[in-house]
């Protein structure tokens, strides 16, 4: 209201110096204060003092309006640069809501509130509707639906029930469950995720590191530049007139300050961590953003993460019986093992086991033999059926073949493979359209059940790989993709050495071991391959967004910091090129927190 009073009203002299004063005073007395204080604090060369001896500054040579406007448009700049900050980081603080700060434990039939830190392992706690899962642990009662969208982006609430793992962070949405604690409260999901974000400012990309330096040699060659352009002119030119050559020494300092680069540079990382968390991925900082956006090759596992890690029975090929008498011979004879194939069997036999077998007995590393009914039962491979004297079918396909024999005759095979996860083929057609076509799986597995997974995603494929094979094929990976990054995806903790030996390791977050979280630079919340290639878009358009206010910066300001140095410029321009191009900058920044990721198929 002073500065336009000033503007409009016919008032000059002293009366303008007072009312200009009076407003500059209101907009700009917390900026002095500030450039004051860092004075004393070894931190002078800042944003603040620039402001302050350019407006100051435009006070002597009597440019009093101009000396109001120019602090105005600063504190204008720094509340919309206050307003996007906030903004982008409450993409990232909403997370910071997973962890209740108390637990419902029982207690000699007692329900006794408990923070979450004094909870053991095995306790037992109570989850009421509405509220969040403290710890991470198995439900033993209750049924219920459990939303997990802070963890993992998916909307769906999931169901669970007496057995269910839930994970800390996530919401009972509808009945009470019971809960035996399996991870205490350091170990449990959300504390590492709380843990991951807090790290995420420390670990800068190159552009942000180079900003931050920049900035701190900047500012003080700057200010002698300007000193040096209202100096020497007046000393060595002829006519020079002073307040020409302070003028445009003052609009020199305006220009220069790097409010832009050192707010829309970070900022536009931190938009695009927060967009990623906000659809269940977890970047461990911007130098892994960095990472990301330059992909063009991709290593994975494939045991629970292209497949689902839990074996399945694919089918019954019978010789003589009935299948459903081979599957049900198999799943008697199984009835103590809990080996995965053995669980599979059960599984895909589906009906209670009312009859126990008569005699069981384990042939280690062939199989289980019993006796049902008076019939001698042979459960397992190849070998076991040679010293049953079966005549078998041998199998050469993927997966693995159970065979079984009645009474030393062949009766058929249980075909048990790793079921492929649904959204796998469509998290590779992705990858090729971003561009990455080199994708190669790296597995322990069987060189035939490695190909024909590999087979039905069209990747190249690798087996029968121990750890140290899996880091050695890495660094072959590594050497041959000279023009670009390479990203492993894997799960389990003899993931661990290979996630750390990448350009950029990923782990799935949810049925994912805690060596490999901890060892990766990306954790997927969830276990959907297909925010692989949502995260190299993100990281992409963060870089582009990055290059461009850093390009669209450095341009119009030394183009304007030319034009103040030879006299062709104005306070209005000079304005400009700080605010407007610090306002430009962040609203570009402030796109990466609405970045549009690819449609997910069903």
């Amino acid at each position: 209201v002073l500065l336009a009073a000033e503007l409009l009203l016919p008032v000059s002299g002293p009366v303008s110096l007072i009312i200009c004063i009076a407003a500059y005073l209101v907009v700009g007395a917390e900026v002095v204060y500030e450039a004051f204080k860092e004075l004393f604090t070894g931190q002078a060369f800042g944003e603040n003092l620039l402001m302050t001896i350019a407006t100051i500054g435009a006070f002597f040579i009597q440019e009093y309006s101009e000396a109001v406007l120019v602090m105005l448009l600063y504190q204008i700049g720094e509340l919309f640069q206050s307003m996007a900050v906030g903004k982008s980081r409450r993409a990232i603080s909403d997370l910071m809501e997973l962890r209740p700060d108390t637990a419902n434990v029982m207690r000699d039939g007692q329900l006794v509130q408990l923070h979450p830190i004094e909870v053991k392992a095995g306790m037992e706690i109570i989850v009421k509707p509405g509220e969040k899962v403290p710890l991470d642990g198995t439900v033993m009662q209750g049924n219920s639906y459990i939303d997990a969208s802070a963890l993992t982006g998916e909307s769906l609430p999931q169901q669970v029930g007496p057995g269910s793992a839930v994970l800390s962070g996530s919401v009972n949405t509808s009945a009470p469950l019971q809960i035996t604690v399996t991870k205490e409260y350091n170990e449990s999901t959300a504390t590492k995720i709380l843990n991951m974000i807090e790290d995420v400012g420390g670990k800068k990309a190159r552009a942000e590191s180079f900003i931050t330096k920049f900035s701190k040699y900047y500012t003080p060659i700057v200010v002698g530049c300007a000193v040096l352009l209202a100096v020497l002119p007046i000393l060595f030119v002829k006519d020079a007139v002073a307040s020409e050559w302070i003028r445009r020494a003052l609009m020199f300092l305006v220009v220069s300050c790097p409010c832009a680069l050192v707010i829309s540079v970070p900022l536009s990382y931190f938009g695009g961590i927060g967009c990623a968390s906000k659809n269940g991925i977890l970047i461990k900082g911007s130098n892994s953003v960095d990472a990301l956006a330059g992909v063009t090759a991709v290593a994975m596992d494939k045991t629970g993460t292209l497949t689902k890690g839990q074996l399945q029975v694919a089918a019954v090929e019978a010789q003589g019986f009935a299948e459903k008498q081979v599957l049900e011979y198999a799943a008697l004879t199984e009835w103590y093992s809990d080996h995965p194939i053995a669980l599979a069997i059960k599984r895909a036999y589906g009906e209670e086991l009312e009859q126990q077998p008569e005699q069981s007995k384990e042939i280690a590393g062939k199989g289980m033999v019993a006796r049902l009914q008076g019939k001698r039962i042979a459960v397992g491979n190849a070998q076991l059926m040679e010293l049953e004297g079966a005549a078998y079918a041998p199998y050469e396909g993927g997966g693995s073949a159970v065979y079984v024999s009645v009474d030393g005759v062949y009766a058929g095979r249980i075909l048990v493979k790793d079921q492929l996860r649904a959204e796998a083929g469509q998290a590779i057609r992705q990858l090729k359209q971003l561009g990455v076509q080199n994708i190669t799986m790296l597995s322990g597995d069987s060189q035939a059940a490695v190909r024909e997974v590999a087979e039905q995603l069209e990747i190249d494929a690798r087996g029968e790989l121990l750890p140290g094979d899996k880091v050695e094929q890495v660094e072959q990976l590594i050497a041959a993709n000279e023009s670009g990054k390479l990203a492993f995806v894997g799960d389990g903790i003899n993931d661990a050495p290979v996630l750390t030996r990448a350009d950029v390791g990923v782990a799935m977050g949810t049925i994912g071991k805690d060596a490999a979280i901890e060892a990766a630079d990306m954790v997927i919340m969830g276990d959907d391959l297909r925010k692989l290639p949502a995260a190299i878009q993100i990281s992409r358009k963060v870089s582009r967004i990055v290059k461009q206010n850093i390009s669209i910066a450095l341009i119009i300001k030394i183009g304007v910091l030319i034009l103040s140095a030879l006299g062709w410029s104005n306070m209005i321009l000079a304005i400009f090129a700080d605010v407007g191009v610090m306002i430009l900058a962040i609203i570009n920044a402030m796109r990466t927190l609405k970045i549009k990721l690819p449609q997910l198929e069903d």
